[in-house]
């Protein structure tokens, strides 16, 4: 993408191909990722699909980052605490256990998450590496994060069993969502208390750590850093089609998908925004995307929007700023954008192309949201505000020559060959059964 207003973008070294008028991202190897220990992964991946870590233990990572499901939930928004089952078949709960609202924000995918050039996570980089609090991580938690925290990975493992809607439940539950009220640092001695409980994890973390002889030297710090080893390890993917042909393999490619290649470093200006070896400059842009669900809002906003990056910096040049993705494995994980309105690469393409168009053509049958009754009738109203729509335009930082159909599918077809050849097959994959003996999604 072509922005109105630059940004740093991150510069990695280059594979110059002879025939191209373009340099290709460097080729990514295992050296590049976090180095986890496998013993450390293995409670980690238990962890990460126990519902114990949830306040009213019916939901666990997994739940919305789901093998089955390419790392993600493949809904727009996602329905947490209170839901049943998984991805478009989830239901919203039943009588006085139902969801109470719709996450904000659609379930970003893990993939390469444990890239060492990884700086930053979640779609307004609220977690990003920094060492504004003295711990090496600038977080919602400040100055409250615990030490050890080995990884960014581990860090984020942290926040979604703190929040109300995606894994806490709400006040009144259960007492992991009382504690998280005051601070929200306070549910995570209480899980804690509840792993030391459970003789299994006991035996594994002894086993894992040598500064754990009983259940009393388990704390939340072991705990995340478990379920960051398995994130680093279980989402690794650099073995696509576009790999093998930066390799030297030129028969990798086809006509359509070499077309698609050099239009997206070249005349479609793709890779000025997606850059680098894991197609993101990790930096923050507006695209005018459509409000629609809860909007991630702060306590004095009056209508349920997304300003983005500003919730993070109280910036308004960051207004309706969200964080570059990562186009590898883009294809797995449709819907796309912050909020999923997308439901195709050929619809997100064209709203690049054009987002005035785009978001007026937009309906609400784009959106991929399971149906919510006592919800529904909120779920649109944003669509109604044309002011709103009016400001996210005014800031928009994409100007993208025109494409021509031909040239969209061209580009579709290059992002679809940023699929990793064994994508589906992950090293460690779902568990058939958890230690806390709770049902396993």
């Amino acid at each position: 993408m072509f922005r109105k207003f630059l940004h740093t973008v991150l510069f990695v070294p280059a594979v110059a191909l002879p025939a191209a008028a373009f340099e290709l991202p460097a080729p990514i190897d295992d050296a590049d990722y976090i180095q986890s220990d496998p013993e450390l992964a293995a409670i980690g991946r238990l962890l990460f699909y126990d519902k114990v870590l949830s306040g009213n233990r019916n939901i666990s990572c997994g739940t919305c980052h789901h093998h089955d499901l390419n790392g993600a939930d493949g809904l727009s928004l996602g329905i947490g605490e209170g839901g049943e089952g998984i991805g478009r078949d989830r239901s919203p709960g039943y009588e006085e256990m139902r969801i109470h609202a719709r996450i904000p924000r659609s379930a970003p995918p893990i993939w390469n998450l444990g890239h060492k050039g990884i700086s930053s996570v979640f779609h307004d980089g609220r977690l990003q590496l920094g060492d504004r609090w003295g711990n090496g991580f600038d977080s919602p938690a400040e100055d409250w994060l615990p030490k050890g925290l080995t990884s960014i990975l581990a860090v984020q493992a942290l926040f979604p069993i703190t929040s109300h809607d995606e894994m806490a439940g709400n006040p009144g539950e259960n007492e992991i969502a009382d504690a998280v009220v005051p601070r929200l640092d306070g549910g995570w001695p209480i899980i804690a208390a509840r792993i030391r409980e459970i003789p299994a994890y006991v035996r594994m973390f002894s086993a894992a750590y040598d500064h754990v002889n009983g259940p009393e030297d388990i704390t939340i710090v072991e705990i995340a850093n478990a379920i960051g080893a398995f994130e680093a390890q279980e989402w690794q993917s650099h073995d696509s089609d576009f790999d093998a042909y930066v390799a030297g393999d030129d028969t990798a490619l086809d006509a359509p998908e070499m077309r698609g290649m050099e239009l997206f470093f070249g005349a479609a200006q793709c890779s000025t925004c997606h850059s680098g070896p894991l197609f993101t400059d990790q930096q923050f842009h507006a695209l005018a995307l459509p409000h629609f669900g809860p909007g991630k809002t702060r306590p004095w906003d009056p209508v349920p929007r997304d300003i983005g990056r500003m919730l993070k910096t109280d910036d308004l040049a960051d207004a309706y700023r969200f964080r570059t993705p990562s186009l590898r494995n883009v294809a797995l994980t449709a819907p796309y954008g912050h909020n999923g309105s997308m439901p195709t690469l050929e619809a997100m393409i064209r709203h690049h192309v054009d987002p005035a168009a785009s978001l007026a053509a937009w309906t609400p049958e784009m959106a991929g949201l399971p149906d919510v009754p006592w919800l529904s009738t909120a779920d649109f109203v944003m669509r109604e505000d044309t002011l709103e729509d009016a400001r996210m335009l005014a800031r928009v930082e994409v100007d993208l020559p025109p494409l021509t159909d031909t040239e969209i599918g061209e580009l579709v077809a290059f992002l679809e060959c940023l699929t990793g050849r064994t994508a589906a097959e992950r090293p460690m994959g779902r568990p058939d059964a958890v230690p806390s003996g709770l049902p396993v999604d």
